[in-house]
């Protein structure tokens, strides 16, 4: 004899909540074995039980309805194990996508540990007033049009007796390296207002956070150090828009041999570390 249950105790030997019940019956994934035509109460088996119990366990394995009723309503074990299968390999590559999303968020939050990975620093840099070159240039002329413009912006600062109060730097567009011609922006930070003169003009350079990585030798390898920062800034860091830096620490003012010379490379990043310098600065805020 078929012993029937109302919906309240059905929801309770299945841990389904009432509202849960009529949904599914409305889309009619978990009939009742029967409704009263005056009142509209709902009935069910003892027998639905172990149907209910299979419908709530894929829930809540995520499965969605349309395919809990495509296993419920499976011709043979055969087809019904296909479908599980295949919201088995779903939820394999979800678990994939969330584990490296994990460990995406934990690169950003924690500094590599790897003994292999090349110095680099992410650094805060405030606006800085300078004198500046721009110019549209094609990429194979880059070193010899940035010698030119830094001797005219060294004899500039000289002859209007302005001092240097950093590196000299350039900014380059994004052009410059995805179709090999851009524009580049050549400075010299400087203590005081520079008068234009020819191409030298007074520029503002913009405070930027970047990932800064020391290139020591000839420009003509510097792509070395330019790819092991963009692979460092893809797993520990937030890439931003803005232009390349380059920051000129030691070149050819100093000495004739380029494997002396030492340039340090820019990201633009949004970081998510406190730096050294930004330590510094907060520390001596709080004094």
């Amino acid at each position: 004899m078929t012993s029937y249950l109302s919906i309240g105790d059905f929801a309770r030997a299945t841990h389904m909540t009432v509202k849960t019940l009529r949904h599914y019956h409305e889309i009619g994934l978990l009939e009742p074995a029967d409704v009263d035509p005056h009142t509209g109460y709902r009935r069910y088996s003892t027998r639905q039980i172990p149907t209910a119990q299979v419908v709530r366990r894929f829930r809540d394995l995520g499965m969605p309805l349309e395919e809990i009723r495509t296993v419920l309503t499976a011709s043979d074990v055969e087809a019904r194990n296909q479908h599980i299968s295949a919201h088995l390999r779903r939820l394999e590559d979800e678990l994939g996508r969330t584990q490296r999303a994990v460990a995406s968020l934990r690169d950003l939050l924690t500094p590599p540990a790897s003994e292999d990975t090349p110095p680099i620093e992410l650094r805060s840099v405030g606006a800085v007033p300078a004198a500046a070159i721009t110019a549209t240039i094609e990429a194979q002329d880059g070193v010899t049009w940035l010698q030119g413009a830094l001797g005219e912006l060294f004899a500039t600062m000289a002859g209007q007796g302005l001092r240097e109060t950093g590196h000299a730097g350039g900014v380059y567009e994004d052009d410059l390296f995805t179709v090999h011609r851009g524009r580049v922006t050549v400075f010299v930070p400087c203590d005081g207002p520079v008068r234009p003169v020819g191409r030298v003009e007074p520029l503002l350079v913009p405070p930027a956070e970047l990932a800064v990585i020391e290139h020591c030798g000839s420009p003509s390898e510097v792509d070395r150090a330019y790819g092991a920062l963009a692979a460092y800034v893809s797993r520990h860091t937030l890439a931003v828009d803005g232009p390349i830096r380059e920051y000129y620490v030691t070149g050819q003012r100093h000495t004739p041999d380029p494997a002396l010379w030492r340039t340090e490379v820019c990201w633009p990043v949004f970081s998510t570390r406190v730096t050294d310098r930004d330590s510094a600065a907060q520390s001596g805020r709080a004094d």
